[in-house]
């Protein structure tokens, strides 16, 4: 590796020497046979109308090719606007763009940025977990009683709400890139400096500025990785879910390590010095995420989004950064600022207002979506509720090592939920739609089942169920998302929809705090309800993204 690669300040390159070849040299790929076959028949039909030598053969036949031509991309580019709501230049530029990322694939680049995403939805649940498993061992420390302790989460939940709307609605101002390089990043200082949080207040202030950098993760590295995809293999961003469970299962196993270990048996006499297992636990995990921001920033050159770069009306940038693309990918590609003029236009007058949006006209847009057409999906996050349940559950509290065999457990059965929906939102007649719908309600059910019993084993069944089809729900919930904004308000409606989950998510400690006299089961039943009411709403949801080029 040169030592080029470790400058993460250098600008993009704008020439890569042999990766550019003729439109004439481009093979037609499977995807797209049929156009070229519609065009045959249509010119067949023609040919008989205009001549009785059509019947041999003689007249009216178009020659056999393999090769992609103007002619042949155009007629695609007009059939799938055609076949959607808006025909503007944008579109039909990112229809182009598109097919050109389609043509380079799957490949290095993409899966370096599947790792290097992923890390990003790995330091959400890392977070998450790590957080809610420090509350005890904070609340004997500093003398708060274990109800108010939980203004902790409340603090770090406040931050996920800001960060998810800012770094979107950064993302589609100024590039994916910043908000990429600097999630982490904040995640991964704050974190550390938690470690080292001097009493109550500062360290839930400390978790509340962690929650702005790990808020921007989810809305900006979907949205990012949605736009390197190539449309065959759209799935691949439900697949990035996997990276959910595997951040709970680290900071389970961190925790299981640390807190049993080095932490007070009690509030009395409890001081620092003889409580320091969830520092352990924070610092570990500080230092995990600031390794991961270290491989994006120092290891790894982000190219900005190609379609990021069209809306901004900086098309040239666009077309290099595809062709990075493919020099990355060992590859060639066709697509040049001529052909997506050819294609597109070349008079800015009639791009409306998609090039240099305003951060007025940007959020503007985003609440223009809103409709009865268009219904966004909010759900209550459990995890907190079902953290301290699976502690408490069969009547009593469970043993430390029971309830982190228990995490751990719950969080390795996470794992498949996600590589299952990877395939079944690609099935017909089932899609994103499907999928989602029916993981909604069955994690509703469950949650229903999960009080029936106060067998622990009974409750850890029922939490690894629900923890399966609840990794199915988010990973697809996160994926159709983006997928059904543009790229120019992508991060913008990704950011505010995590936003507002995030919000739901707040409510969660505030229930716990509220009704920690009232029945313990009422919480669990809550956000069933609110999962059978989504399960309602995906049904009548009118969009299903499943073989839609996103735009």
């Amino acid at each position: 590796m040169g030592i080029a690669q470790f400058n993460p300040f250098k600008k993009d390159r704008q020439n890569f020497p042999g990766v550019v070849i003729p439109l004439s040299d481009a093979p037609i790929n499977a995807a797209n046979n049929s156009t070229v076959e519609k065009k045959k028949e249509e010119d067949a039909v023609n040919s008989l109308d205009r001549s009785p030598s059509a019947e041999n053969g003689s007249a009216g036949s178009i020659p056999e090719t393999s090769h992609l031509t103007l002619d042949i991309l155009r007629r695609e580019i007009d059939d799938e606007v055609a076949a959607g709501a808006s025909n503007t230049m944008y579109d039909r530029k990112a229809k182009v763009i598109n097919r050109a990322l389609a043509d380079i694939g799957m490949g290095r680049y993409q899966w370096q940025l599947f790792f290097l995403c992923g890390f990003g939805w790995l330091a959400d649940n890392l977070w998450l977990q790590g957080v809610a498993l420090t509350l005890t061992p904070i609340a004997n420390e500093f003398g708060v009683d274990t109800s108010t302790v939980r203004f902790s989460t409340c603090a770090l939940f406040l931050g996920l709400c800001i960060g998810a709307s800012f770094w979107g609605i950064v993302s589609d101002i100024i590039g994916r890139r910043l908000a990429f390089n600097t999630t982490l990043f904040l995640a991964g200082a704050f974190g550390l400096a938690a470690g080292g949080g001097p009493n109550w207040v500062g360290t839930s202030a400390l978790y509340a500025c962690l929650g702005l950098g790990v808020g921007g993760n989810l809305p900006v590295d979907g949205a990012l990785f949605l736009e390197f995809l190539p449309k065959v293999s759209g799935n691949m961003l439900t697949m990035l879910s996997v990276w959910w469970p595997i951040g709970q299962l680290i900071s389970s196993l961190l925790a299981w390590a640390f807190i049993p270990n080095f932490s007070c048996d009690s509030a009395q006499d409890c001081t620092k010095e003889n409580n320091m297992g969830w520092r352990y636990l924070i610092l570990t995990l500080g230092a995990i995420t600031f390794a991961m921001w270290i491989a994006r920033f120092f290891f790894f050159h982000l190219y900005e989004s190609p379609k990021f770069l069209l809306s901004r009306g900086r098309q040239d940038e666009a077309v290099a950064s595809v062709h990075g693309i493919a020099y990355k990918n060992r590859t060639k590609t066709w697509l040049t600022s001529e052909i997506l003029n050819e294609i597109g236009g070349v008079d800015d007058s009639t791009a409306e207002d998609h090039t240099k949006l305003s951060v007025v006209q940007i959020i503007a847009r985003f609440f223009s979506k809103f409709s009865a057409k268009k219904i966004r999906l909010l759900f209550a996050n459990k995890k907190l509720g079902l953290t301290t349940y699976l502690a408490r559950s069969g009547g009593g509290t469970n043993s430390e090592s029971t309830t982190y065999r228990n995490y751990a457990i719950t969080s390795i059965v996470g794992v498949p939920g996600s590589i299952i929906a990877c395939f079944t939102v690609e099935i017909k007649y089932i899609g994103r739609k499907g999928t989602m719908a029916f993981a909604t309600v069955v994690t509703g059910v469950l949650l229903f089942c999960f009080t029936e019993s106060q067998n622990s084993n009974i409750q850890l069944l029922c939490s690894c169920l629900e923890a399966f089809f609840q990794n199915i729900m988010y990973g697809v919930l996160y994926a159709y998302t983006p997928e059904v904004f543009p790229a120019t308000i992508r991060g913008t409606g990704s950011g505010i929809s995590s936003c507002l989950n995030r919000i739901a998510g707040l409510c969660a400690p505030l229930v716990a705090i509220y009704s920690s006299t009232g029945n313990p089961n009422a919480p669990i039943y809550a956000s069933g309800g609110l999962m059978l009411a989504a399960f309602v709403a995906m049904v009548l949801l009118p969009i299903e993204t499943r073989g839609k080029q996103t735009l």
